[in-house]
C-alpha cells in the first residue's frame, strides 16, 4: 500500500465537514489533498521509518513556530527541505483533535494565499 487508507479517509470526513471544496491527487509515492488549486496537505510514506507521515503546507512563518514540536519533521523527501512544508509524525495526529489542528493549519496557509 503506497499510503494509510485509514489516515486519508479521516482527512477527507474533515475536509467535508467543513464544507472545504477539495480534490485528491496520487503523487510522489503518496496522496495529496489540494484545495483552490493547490496543495493543502497529504499523506507520504517515510522509507526509513515504515510510517505514515501527515504533510501540511503550513508556510514560512508557522513552520518556524511548528517545527520545534517533538512530532514535526522537515519536509525533505528529495533531499533538500521544502520551505513552508512540514511532515508530522503519527503520534501528532493520532487524536482527532491533533489531526484538525494540522489540517486548520494548512487551510489557513491555504485561504490566506488566494489569488483575488
Amino acid at each position: 500500500m503506497a499510503f494509510d487508507l485509514f489516515l486519508a479517509d479521516r482527512i477527507r470526513q474533515l475536509l467535508c465537514a467543513k464544507k472545504v471544496a477539495f480534490y485528491e491527487k496520487k503523487m510522489m509515492g503518496g496522496l495529496v489533498f489540494m484545495v483552490n488549486t493547490k496543495m493543502c496537505c497529504g499523506i507520504h510514506i517515510d522509507k526509513q521509518l515504515g510510517d505514515s507521515l501527515l504533510m501540511v503546507k503550513i508556510g514560512v512563518t508557522e513552520y518556524q513556530k511548528e517545527i520545534i514540536k517533538p512530532v514535526c519533521l522537515p519536509m525533505d523527501f528529495t533531499g533538500r527541505p521544502m520551505k513552508g512544508y512540514i511532515f508530522i509524525t503519527p503520534q501528532g495526529f493520532d487524536l482527532d483533535a491533533d489531526l484538525e489542528y494540522w489540517i486548520d493549519k494548512g487551510l489557513d496557509f491555504n485561504l490566506k494565499n488566494q489569488k483575488a
